[in-house]
């Protein structure tokens, strides 16, 4: 029996809808915005050199186009100095379309300043390098070569051995190589310098250090009996305590902790070799005549604007190719441009909301932080949260209390017994100085902390104070205390 198909049905319908199109200048100007300083001059430095309309301003007291100009290639241009005035109680500069940078370095500071970052680089190279070499100085045999040169691979940037099992179990397997040839190589590497390279765990790390240590016998066994036995003692700081298990007295108990303090817990560090990381603010913040000002770093990215020339070629152009490339690129330019002016402008509306949120922090410090979200910066500057996010991001500030990232002024809130709020930024900053103020053999529990901030006002439970408490790096009540 032949079966029957069903009807399909088609009809038209009209539906309407709301949609955002990402234009090229939009994805451009987003991107533009959430990049770091570091990013952005190297995205500038790309745009120059693929868009031939696009040239940097060396010269001094050049006007570069304005914004009329981006628009319309006709239009006149304007003197570089002109300002936007801006009302509110802060003083705030507004970039003009040229965006000043570093000034342009010779070749003889550009010679200094790669100096001057090799000089930063440690001198004796990976600590992986200067293993070997001294592997090299010894006196192996080819399969005791072998063995060495496992275990220096092994060795990680702490200088602490990897995987100590799975090594031994991969050198095991190797035809002549039995676990007594293994302990005996792996003894005279970790005889090598650092002293406590190639240790298997903290405890080993320390005891190697302590058979090189020059100090008293007395002290140097009683301080080897600890880091062998009583590490966990050892980390509670509890003075009583580790007198007890070890059978010390109080003076000498001392003096041992001393010597074990002194230790290295990673002697692979300084080897680590990598150059030292710097942070360029893109706003500043100074207090003037009583008022705090706003203004972005010139130095976050050169002065560039529109040639000039090419400009004019294209004012008497044709329908040539050569032609139809010049427009092409004079419109990149122009979106690039915009672009630029588009994420300084944002950046700086953002920062300067947060310094108007933000006063009290610069003028009495942490405790002053007042709770602040990205809703409240986004709603009052009239756009989205994504938008003050971004503008955010990799961004710092720098203020007459030091360099702060821009989200650092962003927390969340708790409530007072008075009905207000606070910032918990604030009840870390309380946190702290109650912590610094507490008795060394009587540290601070979390419990009394926070009692003590309901004192201020301020509830918050013993979960809460242990929260933040871990994220100051702050240890427990019983690790912090101090032998008397």
């Amino acid at each position: 029996m032949r079966g029957t198909k069903p009807l399909v049905r088609q009809n038209l319908s009209l539906r309407m809808g709301q949609t955002l199109a990402m234009t090229p200048a939009l994805q451009q100007a987003i991107r533009l915005l959430q990049l770091s300083t570091l990013d952005l001059q190297t995205e500038i430095q790309q745009a120059l050199d693929s868009n031939l309309m696009l040239e940097r301003i060396e010269e001094e007291g050049a006007a570069p186009i304005d914004e009329v100009a981006l628009r319309d290639e006709n239009a006149a241009e304007k003197p570089a100095s002109e300002e936007t005035p801006v009302s509110g109680e802060l003083d705030l500069e507004i970039w003009s379309d040229s965006y000043d940078g570093a000034p342009h370095r010779d070749a003889e500071a550009e010679a200094e300043l790669y100096e001057y970052r090799q000089a930063s680089l440690h001198a004796n190279g990976t600590l992986r390098d200067h293993l070997l070499w001294q592997a090299g100085l010894c006196s192996f045999n080819e399969r005791d070569a072998e063995i060495a040169a496992h275990l220096v691979d092994a060795v990680n940037e702490d200088g602490y051995l990897d995987d100590w099992e799975g090594v031994s179990a991969r050198l095991l397997e190797m035809p002549g190589i039995d676990a007594d040839d293994i302990d005996r190589v792996l003894a005279l590497v970790q005889d090598f310098d650092p002293p406590g390279v190639a240790a298997r765990d903290l405890s080993e790390c320390l005891r190697l250090q302590l058979q090189q240590h020059d100090c008293d016998d007395v002290i140097c066994s009683a301080a080897l009996r600890i880091v062998d036995k009583h590490m966990a003692e050892l980390a509670r700081q509890d003075e009583n305590l580790l007198c007890r298990v070890t059978g010390l007295d109080r003076e000498r108990l001392q003096q041992a902790v001393a010597v074990i303090q002194s230790l290295q817990p990673h002697p692979g560090r300084p080897y680590a070799g990598t150059e030292p990381e710097y942070i360029v603010p893109d706003v500043f913040v100074v207090k003037k005549s009583g008022r705090w000002q706003v203004s972005l770093n010139p130095e976050i990215a050169p002065r560039v604007r529109i040639n000039r020339h090419y400009m004019g070629l294209i004012r008497r152009a044709d329908n040539s190719s050569d032609q139809q490339t010049l427009k092409q690129h004079l419109q990149e330019a122009r979106y690039f441009l915009n672009s630029l002016k588009s994420r300084n402008e944002t950046l700086l509306r953002v920062a300067t909301r947060i310094i108007e949120e933000q006063r009290a922090f610069l003028d009495y410090g942490d405790e002053a932080m007042r709770p602040l979200v990205l809703r409240d910066v986004a709603e009052n500057l009239g756009i989205h949260e994504s938008t003050v996010s971004r503008a955010t991001a990799n961004k710092y500030m720098l203020t007459p209390r030091g360099l702060y990232e821009l989200k650092y002024f962003f927390s969340s809130h708790v409530r007072t017994t008075q009905g207000g709020t606070c910032s918990a930024t604030a009840i870390q900053a309380m946190i702290k100085r109650l912590v610094g103020q507490e008795t060394p053999d009587k540290p601070l529990s979390d419990a009394t902390l926070s009692t003590l901030l309901l004192k201020d006002g301020i509830q918050v439970a013993r979960r809460t104070v242990a929260k933040y408490r871990e994220a100051l790096g702050i240890p427990a009540a019983h690790e912090r205390r101090r032998m008397a």
